[in-house]
C-alpha cells in the first residue's frame, strides 16, 4: 500500500524559503516519478512539480519554476521541495503524489502539510 507522509509545513512570511518533505513507503520508491501538488483554499489542485525515479530529469509548473526546487533521496525514500521567494499567493495545503506531470493529480497523494505566506 503506497504512503507518503508529507512535513515542513508552516507559516513564513512574503519572501521567506521553506523546505517541505515525503517519507514514501509500500512500494519501489526509486522506480516511480514523484510529484509535488498543491491545493489553494477554495481553489482546485494545482500541479507544481515533477521528478524522475533516478532524480535526472525535474519538470516544473510556470507557477513556481526558478522558485522551488524539487529532490529525492532514493536511499532514504525521501522526496523534497525547497521553496523560495514565498508569497500569500502560495498559501495552500501541499501533498506529494506519485507520478509525473499533471496526470500525478490521478494519483496516489499523502495527507499534506499547510504552507501559509502571511506576515
Amino acid at each position: 500500500e503506497v504512503h507518503l507522509v508529507e512535513s515542513g509545513g508552516g507559516l513564513v512570511q512574503p519572501g521567506g524559503s521553506l523546505t517541505l518533505s515525503c517519507a514514501a513507503s509500500g512500494f519501489a520508491f526509486g522506480a516511480y516519478s514523484m510529484s509535488w501538488v498543491r491545493q489553494a483554499p477554495g481553489k482546485g489542485p494545482e500541479w507544481l512539480s515533477s521528478i524522475n525515479g533516478g532524480g535526472t530529469s525535474t519538470s516544473y509548473a510556470d507557477s513556481v519554476g526558478g522558485r522551488f526546487t524539487i529532490s529525492r533521496d532514493n536511499a532514504k525514500k525521501m522526496l523534497f521541495l525547497q521553496m523560495k521567494r514565498l508569497a500569500p499567493y502560495d498559501t495552500a495545503e501541499y501533498y506529494c503524489a506519485k507520478g509525473w506531470g499533471p496526470r500525478a493529480l490521478e494519483g496516489d497523494w499523502g495527507q499534506g502539510t499547510l504552507v501559509t505566506v502571511s506576515s
